[in-house]
This record gives structure tokens, sequence and C-alpha cells, in this order.
């Protein structure tokens, strides 16, 4: 289906609400990934939510650079609210990339002066497309996939012409006082043994000291997105247990009668 030309996906597990909806946003460098790639993640988060979710199918650099993606993750949101989910009843959701178009979203919207979405849940999260963060020469040993040469080439081969990796839309690191005052609850998970510790830690240290609600989890011994291994770890499991249960408590019902359709 397609929201707003976007095209996008339902996930809807079995009496999940349909009131409410989790907008998932894939990770994967900007470059690869999809909803059918995040698939069986989705699923289980929406599952443990017991909420349906709308997984976007937004556009991939090289073909289409930023801020493309950005672009389909805001008009999905757009498309819900059209459809009539309001703001309260919309949580967003992603991992790695897609994590940063979470917040991506939620800082344009609040820069344009709209209401952000309930809460967020974000894995992994890709804040900083600078790379300025401490673990990225701290953990550069532990980490098996990324380092930081890696992850700035991935952000210049996605950024189109004139923009900057220190857009705030893009890093949302770099957001001002006001931005991350106005954030959403959220929920961010890291792993150990990732150099992009401090694109969690940082963000969520900025965004308490401006008074937003933000609980940030290192989880011990764990990889990159770590989330996406439930069949091989218990960790995996309880960790996306954990953000269903946060967005399930975030997530306004709607009243009798009010449901979109």
């Amino acid at each position: 289906m397609q929201a707003n030309a976007v095209v996008c996906e339902w996930v809807r597990p079995a009496a999940a609400r349909k009131d409410a909806v989790i907008v998932y946003l894939h990770g994967g460098g900007f470059r690869v990934g999809s909803p059918a790639s995040h698939r069986e993640i989705i699923a289980r988060l929406a599952a443990e939510a017991g909420i349906q979710a709308l997984a976007v199918d937004y556009r991939l650099a090289p073909e289409h650079l930023m801020p493309a993606a950005l672009e389909d993750a805001i008009a999905a949101i757009e498309w819900l609210e059209k459809s009539g989910f309001s703001a309260d009843r919309i949580a967003l959701a992603g991992d790695s990339a897609g994590a940063a178009l979470a917040l991506g979203a939620i800082v344009a919207r609040l820069q344009q002066g709209k209401q952000p979405p309930a809460a967020a849940y974000l894995m992994s999260a890709w804040t900083d497309l600078t790379a300025s963060g401490e673990s990225y020469q701290t953990r550069a040993e532990l980490d098996p996939i990324h380092q930081r040469p890696m992850i700035l080439a991935m952000a210049r081969g996605a950024l189109g012409p004139g923009v900057t990796a220190e857009d705030p839309r893009l890093s949302p690191l770099l957001a001002s006082a006001e931005i991350m005052r106005a954030l959403p609850p959220m929920l961010m998970q890291v792993g150990e043994r990732e150099t992009l510790v401090s694109d969690t830690e940082d963000f969520a240290a900025r965004a308490r000291a401006e008074g937003a609600e933000i609980r940030s989890e290192i989880w011990p011994g764990m990889i990159h997105v770590f989330q996406q291994f439930p069949d091989e770890l218990r960790e995996a499991r309880e960790a996306v247990a954990a953000g269903g249960k946060f967005i399930a408590t975030h997530l306004v019902r709607a009243q009798i009668g009010s449901e979109p359709t």
C-alpha cells in the first residue's frame, strides 16, 4: 500500500490494537534493507506492544540521496494523521539508520511547530553522522561491525548536494536545546560492544539535561541491533518485549466510535 506515495506495509498481529500505530523505520545505513528484511522484528515488536505497525519502505541511496528517506518518513506520519490517527496515537520505532530517521522526523516536526508522536523506541540509534562520539575510539576493538571510517563513508554516500551531516534532522544529537526539551518519551537501547554507544548515551544525556523523558540502556555483551536475533539471544527477546511494553504504555486509546478505518 502507499501512504502519501510512500510504499509501506501493514504488520497486524492477531488481536493487535488498530486505534493506534507504530511507525517502523528499518536500518541499513540508508542504502539497504526494507520492510521485508526487518519483518520478523517488526512483527515481534507489534505483538509485544499489542499494536499494529506500519513499516515504511523509504527511498534508499545512492539512487535517492538524503533527505529523500527523511521526507518519506515524515510523509508516512502525515498520511496517518490525515487518516485519523492523532499524534498521541502514533509511536515511532527503528534501528540504526532507521532510528536516525525516526529521530529526524521528530526533530523536523518540532521545527515546524507540529506535535511529536507519543513515544519512540530506538535500537542502536545513529544520532550523529559526524561520528564525534568517544566510543568510536574506546570501543573500536570490541565492535565487529562498525568502525569510524566506515560510518563516515556511509554518511558521505547518503547525503545529497548541499546537505550536511550537521543538519539536526540528520544528526539529531546536534538539535537545539529547545528541540531537545520538546522530545517525547523515548526508550533507547544499544549494545555494549558498539562503537555507536556514544550516539545513544550522548543524545540521551543532552535530552535529559533539557528535561526530556529519555531512558537509555547499554546491554552487556551485545552487538549492533542485537534485537534482530530473537531465536539465538534471550537478550533480544527481552529487549524487544521491553520496547513493546514501553510503546504500549504511552499510546492513548481512541474513544469508542472514533477508531480510524
